[in-house]
């Protein structure tokens, strides 16, 4: 699928386009729609064929790398990431600008792959934050006549090229801190968690180990006591359990609240994606918002659905899918791994994490369905009424 094409306009495209780019930027808060809303805004502003934006790594080659107006299929064929070199080191390392008439001509310029798109003029400014560059975005083959030997993007087209940059650099600043922000969040929700379940359980089960013993020394020569003693262990147990229990239903999601469930379940798609070699897709169709329980019950299986294909099923591609179904959603994780025998594992009783989903579907009135054959994948579809 082709990316979004020029529209035209370059310098002469106005203030309203200018600032409706620089509101496109702030709207976002995760990193990756970050960079590729300043992709787009600067291919589409100053009328270029290409635009691309890197971020770089501190081992040569980019953390990131965004491209905007060549194909999906292109961009596969083209093969791994460039490393910070020629241009692209010039821009990164000494955060200088970069208008060139023709690409190819630079002593600089290393060939590129066979799949690449043939690219001539040439611009890129470095985003900077301070001294810490940040990236650097350029764009490539301007759509205009060009005079003889130079190039078609202008001194004012680096003008307006340096602006966006500016406050690109500010709004990937913010995206950064807020992804960062949600790591703390997420580390002291399970900090609380953990003081929690040390103060509610920690206290009954050193209780009932000691009762435990009691009953051990009771048992010969005095029943009567140790039978007393073994009811004492088994209220104290019950007594854990519903702690345990309330301790865990508690801890709802601080993300689910702030950003509801389409955008909690895909920030944590593309975590996912980034950590593991399993390719992890997300897609959503005409969710509404959800009472809380449903929400969190949903969020809870596709968490277990997902931990099971990429620890245990060796998948290579997992599909995240959370449609509306009626008043309700219908949620869908499909894998590619090794698969089971549903069958054989409720006759066995094994497999605890599809009973918890079972449990969480059926707690919120909703089903669980799963479909799954050796060497097959497996395919797990849940679905919650609405409020």
């Amino acid at each position: 699928m082709l990316m979004t094409k020029g529209r035209g306009g370059g310098t002469g495209a106005g203030l309203s386009r200018v600032s409706g780019a620089l509101l496109a930027m702030s709207r976002h808060l995760e990193v990756r729609d970050v960079l590729k809303t300043i992709v787009v805004s600067a291919r589409e502003l100053l009328d270029a064929e290409y635009a691309a934006l890197g971020v770089p790594d501190d081992h040569g080659g980019f953390a990131q790398f965004v491209v905007d107006g060549v194909s999906e299929e292109q961009w596969k064929a083209i093969g791994p990431l460039p490393r910070q070199h020629g241009i692209l080191a010039a821009m990164l390392k000494d955060a200088t600008p970069q208008r060139l008439a023709d690409v190819r001509l630079d002593p600089r310029f290393g060939g590129w792959p066979s799949a690449h798109p043939d690219m001539s003029d040439f611009l890129g400014l470095p985003i900077a934050d301070g001294d810490e560059v940040l990236g650097a975005v350029f764009l490539a083959n301007k759509r205009c006549p060009k005079p003889q030997g130079g190039c078609g993007f202008t001194a004012q087209d680096e003008e307006l090229l340096a602006i966006l940059a500016q406050h690109a650099a500010i709004a990937l600043t913010n995206a950064r801190l807020y992804e960062r922000s949600r790591e703390l969040t997420i580390a002291g929700e399970r900090a609380r968690l953990a003081h929690e379940l040390h103060d509610a359980v920690s206290q009954k089960l050193f209780s009932l180990r000691l009762t435990a013993q009691a009953a051990t020394a009771l048992v010969d020569r005095d029943p009567a006591r140790a039978k007393d003693e073994l009811q004492q262990i088994a209220l104290l147990a019950a007594e854990a359990a519903d702690e345990l229990r309330s301790a865990v239903v508690e801890l709802r999601p601080a993300a689910l609240d702030e950003d509801g469930l389409v955008a909690t379940l895909r920030t944590q798609v593309q975590v996912l994606d980034r950590a593991h070699s399993a390719r992890v897709t997300f897609a959503s169709r005409g969710v509404r918002a959800l009472p809380a329980a449903q929400e969190e019950a949903l969020l809870r299986v596709a968490q277990e659905a997902l931990h099971n294909a990429l620890r245990h099923a060796d998948a290579r591609q997992v599909d995240v899918t959370l449609a509306r179904h009626g008043q309700g959603a219908r949620l869908r994780v499909v894998d590619d791994g090794r698969g089971f025998d549903p069958s054989a594992v409720r006759r066995a009783g094994r497999h605890l994490g599809l009973v918890s989903m079972r449990d969480r579907a059926g707690g919120v009135g909703g089903g669980l369905t799963v479909e799954s054959a050796p060497g097959k994948g497996t395919a797990i579809e849940m679905e919650v009424p609405g409020g």
